[in-house]
C-alpha cells in the first residue's frame, strides 16, 4: 500500500511514477511530485518506482486570476 495525497492506495506491483501519472491522467507539465518528502525532478519520473510504504504528494498548478 502507498499513500497518495493522504489516501491509502493498494498497488499490486511496483509501478513507475510516469505510468501511475499517465494512468490517472495527470498532465506532467502541470504538476510537482514529492516522494517520501523529497521533490522528484520531472526528468526522473520515468526512473522512479513506487513501492509499498511510499508516501506520494502530487500538487497540480492552476491558472486563474482577474
Amino acid at each position: 500500500m502507498i499513500q497518495i495525497n493522504g489516501k491509502n492506495i493498494s498497488i499490486e506491483n511496483p509501478i513507475r511514477l510516469t505510468d501511475y501519472l499517465k494512468e490517472h491522467q495527470y498532465r506532467i507539465e502541470m504538476i510537482a511530485v514529492e516522494l517520501n518528502e523529497e521533490i522528484i525532478p520531472k526528468d526522473d519520473y520515468a526512473q522512479t518506482i513506487l513501492r509499498d510504504g511510499d508516501v506520494l504528494e502530487i500538487v497540480q498548478f492552476m491558472g486563474g486570476g482577474c
